[in-house]
């Protein structure tokens, strides 16, 4: 798991989402597996259902598409099948995000999926740790240590200097 993975990880589990991540699906008859889903995020209090896919690749939109589609098909495919199997595929909607590093103006949607910039959902982590307040009277849970550290850096363990 890398970097951008592991903070999308304790993200989501910070806002009280079950996560599961690298996912392999899809077990072949002759051994191995069609793919390995990044994230999938459960929030079992709003119903809402993520299947995140970031990535950092310098590929074309074209080479992206089918990689991401294969992705995403699967997602669809086995989320409710094999990785939350007591969800009603009827009743709770997946949402599909592919995280990549940018997001342009004129794309919002890559194989089906929601297009969000990496910088975007920096700035969403941030501002939501911001309105923890200082660490000194609320600090993020340990076990959260890429959470914390963005805590310590933009609300300071007493005053931010």
């Amino acid at each position: 798991m890398n970097h951008l993975e592991s903070l999308i990880k304790e993200y989501y589990e910070w806002k009280n989402y079950i996560v599961k991540n690298n996912i392999k699906v899809g077990r072949r008859k002759l051994g191995g597996w069609d793919m390995e889903l990044d994230i999938i995020a459960y929030n079992p209090n709003t119903q809402d259902l993520q299947h995140i896919e970031p990535s950092i690749d310098a590929d074309s939109w074209e080479k992206r598409e089918k990689r991401f589609k294969k992705k995403f098909d699967l997602g669809r495919k086995y989320i409710y099948s094999e990785i939350f199997p007591w969800l009603d595929e009827k009743e709770i909607q997946l949402n599909q995000i592919a995280i990549l590093i940018n997001h342009p103006k004129e794309k919002n949607e890559l194989a089906g999926a929601k297009i969000m910039g990496i910088d975007e959902f920096i700035q969403k982590v941030k501002i939501d740790i911001i309105k923890t307040g200082k660490m000194s009277s609320n600090a993020i849970p340990e076990i959260f240590p890429l959470l914390r550290t963005i805590q310590l850096t933009e609300n300071g363990y007493y005053k931010k200097l």
